[in-house]
């Protein structure tokens, strides 16, 4: 990817719901998503730190990371396949 392009990215929402609520949110996006395309899922649920990972992992995809806010996290998956 050039500098030029910015990657898509698709922001889900999903504070304020508890698991599995953000990683079933989480795979909904990514099947709707292209392969390359970055997901970022907001959480407020503290299990979507270990569990999104995991299933990033298992299900072959890409983890970019967390980024802690204030009273939830931006956590981040590109899609591989």
């Amino acid at each position: 990817m050039s500098e030029n392009q910015q990657e898509k990215v698709k922001v889900i929402d999903a504070r304020g719901s508890f698991c599995p609520g953000p990683l079933m949110e989480l795979i909904r996006a990514v099947k709707e998503s292209a392969v390359g395309d970055v997901i970022e899922i907001w959480s407020s649920d503290t299990g979507s730190q270990r569990d999104i990972p995991k299933w990033t992992e298992k299900a072959g995809h890409e983890f970019l990371g967390v980024i802690h806010e204030e009273g939830y996290d931006r956590i981040k998956v590109r899609k591989k396949r």
